[in-house]
């Protein structure tokens, strides 16, 4: 799989840390569920205009005329500051981060084979894929060459052939960064970058490429376009596209106020792994409309969760109850189900609060509160919001005393059941009697 990631010329926020989350969810379930996956995201350091298209200023140059200082630090700068970012979030990393910068040759190499055959065309300001030359172009959007010329409000370029050709190289002697090529000194186009970093490590055709619901066009329809001309092959089989994330219901903007980085996010005293659940809750496909109060529900949320492992912890009940078992496959059934439909989170995370519920109602015995526990944790492999730190099992020897006690209860041998408890005690562990049933944890809780 492979991830549109983070151009470095500022801190990313929190809209696009929301892909970057899916894609993590995403990479997790599919190793929950026994896939070995080989993950790819790219690091764009060059040739990402301010318009998203060919016009305009590269943005590590704007962020290097704002901070003085040369565009290679800006995005190392910010490169660390996005993996700090992920690092906070529990982002697994990627196996692969390809800086675009890093990768040149095989994208002059790329341009090559679509001069070649014909797909593109050298310009006075830099080289061109000609849209009209691929039948294909327009399959993912809808924005068709027809539907784009019949509505054509672009600025035309005299030097393109089309007003939607998009640029593979562009020629521009002020540009701090600059290649020699077979056609001329310049810079890659943004949509080449991601065509040749991905073929590179995930060959001709893979499997599922990710990105914001704002990449579909003209990025993504682009990358298809150079990538299946220049091969004859599908370039990617799925693409999941992540929609917009709203602040109090407004699209996020500095001008009104409510644009977030992580960073603020967590110097508001809010954890990363709070901020993750906020992220994930709701379905990839529908909007998210962030909130201060949906961050307090995400914190409770995990604390829920957290409570329900510290108590099947301090549970050292003896006998099953079969409800325990019914409880806990449910649950698993129903996460799988509903994320095997389309990364369906929200009925996956309303799968492990019911299993919290019908648990809490009834009384299982030790050994099935450590499968509650171990489905829990197996759950978290994906959710990735846990801190909860194991306890260490309580011995067998202390168990079998605890069985004993109970059945000096039943039998109203107090005297026996105390010096079990203090027995019992001297090992280390206290026996709590609750209504459900006796609970045994260790004296340092």
């Amino acid at each position: 799989m492979y991830h549109c990631g983070p151009t470095v010329y500022d801190h990313a926020h929190i809209g696009n840390f929301r892909a970057f989350v899916f894609a993590d969810i995403l990479r997790r379930y599919f190793e929950f569920r026994g896939y070995r996956v080989t993950q790819v995201m790219n690091i764009t350091d060059v040739g990402h205009m301010t318009t998203d298209a060919d016009e305009g200023e590269d943005k590590l140059e704007v962020a290097a005329k704002r901070e003085r200082k040369d565009p290679y630090s800006i995005a190392r700068f910010y490169e660390a500051s996005f993996f700090e970012d992920i690092d906070a979030l529990r982002i697994k990393r990627a196996h692969h981060y390809p800086r675009a910068t890093e990768h040149i040759p095989e994208m002059i190499a790329l341009i090559e084979r679509l001069l070649e055959k014909g797909y593109a065309y050298k310009a006075a300001d830099g080289v061109y894929f000609d849209v009209t030359k691929f039948e294909g172009y327009g399959k993912l959007s809808g924005n068709t060459v027809e539907r784009l010329m019949a509505g054509a409000r672009v600025a035309v370029n005299p030097n393109k052939r089309n007003p939607y050709d998009f640029a593979l190289w562009k020629f521009d002697p002020k540009h701090l960064m600059q290649w020699d090529a077979p056609w001329g000194r310049g810079f890659p186009g943004w949509h080449i970058e991601c065509s040749a970093m991905s073929m590179k490590y995930l060959g001709e055709t893979f499997d599922i490429h990710t990105g914001g619901e704002d990449g579909i066009f003209p990025h993504h329809e682009c990358e298809i376009a150079q990538s299946e001309a220049a091969t004859g092959k599908p370039f990617v089989r799925f693409w999941l596209h992540v929609r917009f994330l709203l602040v109090d219901g407004q699209k996020m903007s500095k001008s009104l106020g409510n644009f977030y980085t992580v960073k603020d996010i967590l110097n508001k005293g809010f954890s990363g792994r709070v901020l993750r659940y906020a992220l994930m809750s709701t379905h990839y496909r529908k909007n998210l409309n962030f909130t201060f109060e949906g961050l307090e529900a995400a914190k409770a949320a995990i604390e829920r969760m957290e409570n329900f492992v510290l108590s099947m912890q301090d549970v050292a009940g003896t006998s099953d109850d079969p409800a325990v078992d019914e409880a806990l496959k449910k649950a698993e059934d129903d996460f799988v189900e509903a994320m095997d439909d389309d990364i369906e989170i929200s009925a996956a995370l309303a799968a492990v609060f019911e299993m919290i519920r019908a648990v809490n109602r009834t009384n299982p015995s030790q050994k099935q509160a450590q499968k509650a526990i171990k489905l829990m944790h197996r759950f978290d492999e994906v959710l990735g919001v846990l801190d909860v730190e194991r306890k260490k099992e309580v011995p067998e020897e202390v168990l079998e005393l605890v069985r004993k006690r109970q059945e000096a209860r039943k039998a109203k041998d107090y005297a026996t059941a105390d010096a079990i408890r203090q027995q019992v005690q001297k090992l280390g562990y206290l026996i709590e009697d609750t209504p459900t049933g006796p609970r045994v944890k260790p004296l340092s809780d």
